[in-house]
Parts: structure tokens; C-alpha cells; sequence
């Protein structure tokens, strides 16, 4: 059978189980974008409003998660955690070993790294904002989550979205490593079709096509967000 062949979505092909794959890449690394999105927020108020203790503990998240090896925090989550999560069975009187599912272990793993960062995303936008309007509001009698809500959370989100699909892209390609978990996503399954059809070159050439796709879409996505947000807010005079 030629290449094209190989691509096709009949029952010797392996187009649906590409398609199915990309489609687990995509889940895996949106779960965890969204986990590093409640992270971040969090980590940024602690940086910025919160005392000494919680300030230290969110600098030395963002220290640690920026410094160590993404593939090492995902074989934390997916050994260490399966090692947890056992003991914990055992002493609740459950015998035998019980792991953690490799797609739980993945977006987890991307959502704590992505947190780190999208953190420092959410920090820059905030100090990027303009401070008379904050007093504007408060001199009006406007409540915390009035002036959340109609002044900070739309200047941060527009500062913010750029950096945040920066963020999202590198979820993307971290959702590569989470193959190592025995997760069949898009290199995993580019890596058994290599190897049971002894054409890895042109696989590798697909898989990294289809990343290009999504990263393409998701950057047209993002620039539309980005016009919205700034459609929605008053424009500087120049």
C-alpha cells in the first residue's frame, strides 16, 4: 500500500486513528491550559496581594515549575501520584497496585508547569493597567467585584492574551511528552504507526503537520480575541 494509503480512513488506514489522537493532543493540552489558568490567577493575587508567606510561596512555585524539566514534573505526577494514590487505596484495606490514568497524570502535569507561567502573564497585565481608572472607580463607591468585573478583569485580559497564547502553544507541544505515559496521543500513535508500517519518516512529517495545523488555527483564534478584547475597551488617542 502507497502513502496515501497509509493516510486513508479505511480499515488499513491509519487516518481515523491519527484524527482520534489529535484530538486526545487537543484535550489533553486545553484540560490543562484551563488548569493553569485557575493556578495562575491564584498565583498572581498571592504575588500581588497577599502577605509575606503567600508572596514566598508563589515566587518559589513559579522558581521551581520554570526550572526543572517539563518531563520530569509529568513523570512526578504520573509515577509519584500512581505511588500515592496506591498507598492511599492500601491503607483504605485495597490490595494491589492502582494508577493514575495517563491523561489525568498529562493535563495535570501541563496544568501546574502552564500555571507557573500563565502566573507571570497575569501579574504583567495587572501592573499594566492604569491605575487612575482603578481610583476612579473606588472614588465612584464602586464595590471590589464591580471594579473587578467592569474595569480590571477587561484591561487584564486584553494585556493578558497574548502572553496566554504563547502559553497555550507551549501546552501544545508539552502534550508531546506526555507519550511517555503509554497516552495515546499524537506522537504516540505516529510512533506505532512508524513502527507497524516501517515508515517513521513520513509519519513524524504527519504528526508535525498536524501540529502545525492546530498551532496555525489556535494563532488565528487568539489574534481574533485579541481584536475583540481591544474592540471592547476605549482606544488611546494618538
Amino acid at each position: 500500500m502507497d502513502f496515501l494509503g497509509l493516510l486513508s480512513f479505511g480499515p488499513e488506514g491509519w487516518g481515523l486513528s491519527l484524527l482520534s489522537a489529535s484530538l486526545v493532543t487537543i484535550a489533553v493540552a486545553a484540560c490543562g491550559f484551563f488548569i493553569g489558568i485557575v493556578i495562575g490567577g491564584f498565583i498572581a493575587w498571592a504575588k500581588l496581594a497577599g502577605g509575606v508567606t503567600l508572596r514566598v510561596g508563589a515566587d518559589a512555585y513559579t522558581t521551581v515549575l520554570r526550572g526543572v524539566p517539563d518531563l520530569l514534573v509529568i513523570y512526578l505526577f504520573y509515577f509519584g501520584g500512581s505511588l500515592l494514590v496506591t498507598s492511599v487505596f492500601n491503607a483504605l484495606g485495597h490490595a494491589g497496585f492502582v494508577g493514575v490514568h495517563p491523561f489525568v497524570a498529562g493535563a495535570s502535569a501541563i496544568g501546574v508547569v502552564s500555571g507557573a507561567y500563565q502566573a507571570e502573564v497575569f501579574r504583567g497585565a495587572f501592573r499594566a493597567l492604569s491605575k487612575g481608572e482603578i481610583e476612579a472607580g473606588k472614588s465612584v463607591g464602586m464595590s471590589r467585584f464591580l471594579l473587578f468585573r467592569r474595569i480590571i478583569a477587561p484591561q487584564v485580559l486584553q494585556h493578558a492574551l497574548p502572553g496566554i497564547g504563547n502559553v497555550w502553544q507551549m501546552a501544545l507541544k508539552e502534550s508531546a511528552l506526555i507519550s511517555v505515559t503509554g497516552l495515546v496521543e499524537l506522537l504516540r500513535q505516529s510512533q506505532i504507526a512508524a513502527g507497524s508500517t516501517r515508515k517513521p519518516f513520513e509519519f513524524y512529517l504527519v504528526a508535525g503537520a498536524i501540529f502545525l495545523f492546530i498551532t496555525w488555527v489556535s494563532q488565528h483564534i487568539f489574534e481574533r480575541l485579541e481584536r475583540r478584547a481591544s474592540r471592547s475597551l476605549p482606544q488611546e488617542a494618538s
